[in-house]
C-alpha cells in the first residue's frame, strides 16, 4: 500500500487537478477553496478504490465494537482545503475526508497556539490504513471561511504522524460515530457540523455536495453546501432514503439499492447495503455483480489501467444501469459508465480505448457493504447527507445525461 505521502507527487502518473468548491450556508458566493488530488502513481484506480473499500468494511466492524484504532486508506481522489485553527487563525491544508471524522493539524505545518487554544489534555491518536498520527487533544476556533466560524471545536495536535508528507493533517466530515474511541476520556467528539448546527450557524446538519462531469486536469466543478442545499444545481427534487440498518454500511452514508442494467431491467446487483463515498473515485460493485455487468457488456478487463477496456462495436450498443434507491430510479448513461477519454493517457492507457468506471469491490455481495457510489455517481447526481432526519437525498443535475465523457 502506497503511503499518503503519494497523493502529492505531481509527476507524471500523479495528476494534480485544482478545484474550488463553493461552501454556501445563508449567502451565496461563500467560498472554501479546494485543492483536488489523483493518487494514480504506482498503482492503479480500482486497485485503491478496492483498499479503501476494505478499510471501510474493517472500520465499520470497529465503530460496532467500539474499539479505540480505526483504518481507513488512500482513495484515488482527495480534496485539500484551507482551513484557519486559532485566533488570529493560522491556516493548515486538510485533507476533507468523509470516510473518517476527527479533524486535527500538525502534520506538516507545527500548530500554533493562539488565545484560543486549550489544551484538553486528553491524548488523540487514530490509524488510517498507510498512515497514522497521535498527539493532544485541544478546543479552539476553526475557521473555514468569513461565515463558518467555529469556537471550541476539537481539534487534534499530532505530536506524531506518518504518511502525511504535503499536508497538515485532516478535516473530517463523516459521521459523529466514527470518532468513538479515538479521543480518551470522551465517548466521541462533534465534527464540524456537528458545531456548526450547535452554534446555530446553520439550522440544520445538512451538507449538500455537486460536482460535475470533467475532461480536463484544471477544473473547479465542485460545490460543497454545509446547512442546505443549492438549489440551483438541482433540476427536479429531492428524492430521499433512510441510512440503511446494515451494519457495517449504516456507521457511514449507507443506503440500500439494487442496480439494473438496461430496458429489460437486468438484473446486476440485487437489492442491498452500501455508501455513497466522496472519498471513492469509482462505481464499485460486489464480485458478483461485477461479473455479471461484465457478461452484460462484453468489456474485458485492462491491465495497463485496471479498468473494463470495451470495443467500440460493444459501446455502440452499452445501455443505462439504473441504481434504484428508495423507490426512485437513478439512471446511469453510457457516457457516466465512461473514463473521460481525454484523461485516459493521464491513467496509463491508450488514448484510443474505451474504459469504464464500473470495477470490483473486491467481495461477493452479502457482506453489509456491497457497493460504493463514488464521486464518478456524484458527478451526475446532486446528494445530500442529512444526519439531522438520518438520511441521504439525491437529485438529478443538468449534467446527469452529459455526453462529455
Amino acid at each position: 500500500m502506497h503511503q499518503l505521502s503519494t497523493y502529492f507527487v505531481a509527476i507524471s502518473l500523479a495528476i494534480s487537478v485544482a478545484a474550488t468548491p463553493l461552501v454556501q450556508v445563508r449567502e451565496p458566493n461563500v467560498r472554501l477553496p479546494f485543492k483536488r488530488f489523483f493518487n494514480i502513481s504506482g498503482t492503479t484506480l480500482p486497485d485503491i478504490d478496492r483498499a479503501r473499500a476494505a478499510h471501510l468494511k474493517e472500520l465499520g466492524r470497529t465503530v460496532s465494537k467500539r474499539q479505540s484504532s480505526f483504518s481507513v486508506t488512500n482513495e484515488a481522489v482527495i480534496y485539500v482545503a484551507s482551513v484557519g485553527v486559532g485566533s488570529p487563525p493560522t491556516t493548515y491544508s486538510l485533507i476533507i475526508d468523509t470516510g473518517s471524522s476527527n479533524t486535527w493539524v500538525g502534520a506538516d505545518r507545527a500548530f500554533v497556539t493562539t488565545s484560543t487554544s486549550v489544551n484538553t489534555g486528553r491524548s488523540v491518536s487514530v490509524t488510517y490504513g498507510s498512515g497514522s498520527f497521535s498527539g493532544t487533544e485541544y478546543t479552539d476556533t476553526v475557521t473555514l471561511s468569513s461565515d463558518l466560524v467555529i469556537t471550541g471545536q476539537g481539534v487534534g495536535v499530532a505530536s506524531r504522524s506518518s504518511g502525511f508528507d504535503g499536508v497538515d493533517g485532516i478535516l473530517g466530515i463523516g459521521p459523529t460515530d466514527l470518532t468513538e474511541g479515538t479521543v480518551s476520556g470522551v465517548s466521541s467528539v462533534p465534527t464540524v457540523t456537528d458545531n456548526l448546527f450547535t452554534q446555530g450557524t446553520i439550522s440544520e446538519k445538512v451538507v449538500g455536495v455537486f460536482f460535475a462531469p470533467t475532461n480536463t486536469l484544471e477544473t473547479s466543478n465542485g460545490e460543497l453546501t454545509f446547512g442546505g442545499v443549492d438549489s440551483s444545481k438541482i433540476s427536479g427534487s429531492i428524492s430521499y432514503t433512510s441510512i440503511t440498518s446494515t451494519s457495517p454500511s449504516t456507521f457511514y452514508f449507507g443506503i440500500d439499492e439494487s442496480i439494473t442494467y438496461g430496458s429489460t431491467g437486468s438484473t446486476v446487483l440485487s437489492s442491498t447495503a452500501g455508501i455513497v463515498d466522496t472519498g471513492t473515485t469509482l462505481l464499485l460493485i460486489a464480485t458478483d455483480a461485477f461479473n455479471r455487468y461484465v457478461s452484460l457488456t462484453g468489456a474485458v478487463q485492462d491491465n495497463a489501467t485496471g479498468l473494463l477496456r470495451i470495443s467500440s462495436a460493444n459501446y455502440a450498443n452499452l445501455q443505462s444501469l439504473f441504481l434504484n434507491v428508495g423507490g426512485t430510479s437513478y439512471e446511469f448513461t453510457a457516457n457516466a459508465q465512461t473514463w473521460p477519454r481525454a484523461l485516459n493517457t493521464a491513467i496509463g492507457g491508450s488514448s484510443s480505448s474505451i474504459y469504464l468506471i464500473v470495477a470490483d469491490l473486491g467481495s461477493n455481495s452479502g457482506e453489509g457493504l456491497d457497493f460504493i457510489n463514488g464521486y464518478v455517481f456524484l458527478e451526475r447526481y446532486y446528494s445530500v447527507y442529512d444526519t439531522t432526519n438520518n438520511r441521504v437525498g439525491f437529485a438529478a443535475t443538468s449534467d446527469t445525461f452529459s455526453t462529455l465523457n
